[in-house]
């Protein structure tokens, strides 16, 4: 067996990421803006390059082999000090510029990204801005690999390497049936014993609601999980139950849907938003003057 690392370029390391993880050549093809033939010729050249194949083919997806995965680890590697190189040369011009990747979870997404994408390209009319909304989890293991630029979170993380910038707090609200409104706000035992409605797993807001209510994730109760908060509160004008929403969401979520909004009256939940980014990119200055001007388009006047 010999190969030559020579023969193996940027762009096959970069269609071997994406079929990695999207586990489908289609799929991979589309994430790469490639025609599938194309991404399939890449790959199948860089598995001939190396003298080993990359993925077991089957029916309708692949998965890496066990060469696969140790070939992974490096090509992330490779790939993440390819785009602080790029990192490098923006962070030496005078300001941000090109594309810029900014991720954000799915509880925020809906509510800030106007104010957000209309001021950025009235802050920083050189940045092409894309966005990545999914679950915390998929944005940490982005950033991680260099995929993204930053991400707005909810604060803290439990991580290592990421810097951390507050944006700003905010309550959560109880969303109850229309004809509820002038009942009394539950306390926190209460709700435990009535039937919440949260976001399905993966969401830092369901674990955020959980915690207000001093519940374990796999303690036993009466519950529909929802996919979006949107959902939820369908779900609470039909009289299924009631869920608990952030601040932000209120307007939207509620503008047609006939639901009563009630505040708790003390000791309210709150979460923290904030903007994270690794420590090691060259872009950690001009992140953290973005991470501000962020912070003034979306904090609560």
């Amino acid at each position: 067996m010999s190969f030559h690392s020579s023969k193996i370029t940027l762009r096959q390391l970069r269609y071997f990421e994406a079929l990695a993880d999207q586990k489908h050549f289609g799929h991979a093809a589309d994430l790469c803006a490639v025609s599938q033939p194309a991404l399939s010729v890449q790959i199948k050249e860089l598995e001939e390059t190396l003298g080993l194949l990359l993925f077991e083919r089957g029916a309708r997806h692949v998965r890496l082999t066990n060469f696969g995965e140790e070939f992974q680890k490096r090509s992330k590697e490779i790939l993440r000090a390819v785009d602080e190189l790029g990192d490098l040369a923006r962070a030496a011009g005078a300001g941000l510029s090109g594309r810029f990747r900014l991720g954000i979870i799915p509880t925020v997404a809906p509510y800030l990204l106007p104010q957000i994408v209309s001021g950025v390209s009235e802050a920083y009319p050189n940045i092409e801005l894309r966005i990545r909304e999914t679950l915390t989890q998929n944005l940490i293991a982005e950033l991680r690999d260099g995929r993204l630029d930053c991400a707005i979170v909810a604060l803290p993380l439990s991580e290592s390497g990421f810097s951390e910038h507050v944006l700003f707090k905010e309550e959560f609200v109880l969303v109850r049936p229309q004809g509820q409104g002038d009942w009394p706000v539950p306390s926190r035992d209460r709700l435990r014993e009535m039937q919440l409605l949260l976001l399905e797993e993966g969401h830092c807001f369901r674990d955020q609601a959980l915690s207000f209510c001093d519940m374990r994730p796999a303690e036993p109760r009466e519950l529909l999980d929802g996919s979006a908060l949107s959902t939820l509160v369908q779900m609470v004008a039909s009289g299924i139950g009631l869920t608990l929403i952030p601040e932000m969401a209120v307007e939207v979520e509620t503008r047609s849907t006939p639901v009563a909004i009630s505040r708790f009256p003390s000791d309210r939940p709150t979460r923290t938003l904030g903007m994270i980014w690794r420590k090691t990119t060259p872009l950690a200055p001009q992140l953290a003057e973005f991470s501000e001007t962020i912070a003034g388009l979306v904090s609560p006047k």
